[in-house]
């Protein structure tokens, strides 16, 4: 009998064990690159090399610019920008909520809806960043300053995969 008392907590642990490890294994999964993010900061800089006393490359300031994260190292993470530039960033930087940008030359349609037969709510000029929502058959909702609606994926930088 006191043999089985002492094994309890291990029989405790051994319970728990598959409730615990699911969580780790996702953990773990979300630290795989690449990965979209956005910047979550009103002024982010990028360096040369991971750390601080790397000089910086470009200073961003345009919150939920979406950016593809392509390594990591600590804390932190090499990016690379809509328009191919890559450097590196501080994790606190960064947010794993998604943002587009629009791209090409021309304005593109805001739709009430995922399809071309939804009404047309905006115009939205090349250029501007938005919170992207989720993306269903070719449609992604897109959040611009509160302006809400739907914009084709392909018109957008920072849908699909990374």
């Amino acid at each position: 009998m006191k043999r089985l008392l002492t094994m309890l907590p291990l029989l405790a642990l051994c319970a728990l064990a598959p409730a615990v490890i699911p969580g780790a294994a996702r953990a773990a999964d979300e630290d795989k690159v690449p990965y979209w993010a956005s910047i979550d900061a009103d002024v982010a800089n990028m360096r040369v090399g991971p750390g601080h006393t790397y000089k910086i490359d470009w200073v961003y300031r345009r919150q939920h610019l979406p950016v593809k994260i392509i390594r990591r190292e600590g804390p932190w993470r090499q990016i690379e920008d809509p328009d191919g530039d890559k450097g590196w960033m501080r994790d606190l930087l960064l947010s794993r909520r998604r943002g587009a940008i629009v791209k090409g030359k021309e304005p593109v349609e805001m739709r009430a809806g995922g399809s071309d037969s939804s009404p047309v709510l905006w115009r939205v000029e090349p250029g501007v960043v938005g919170q992207l929502g989720d993306c269903k058959q070719g449609w992604c909702a897109f959040d611009t300053d509160g302006h809400r609606g739907f914009v084709r994926a392909g018109a957008l930088w920072g849908t699909g995969e990374p």
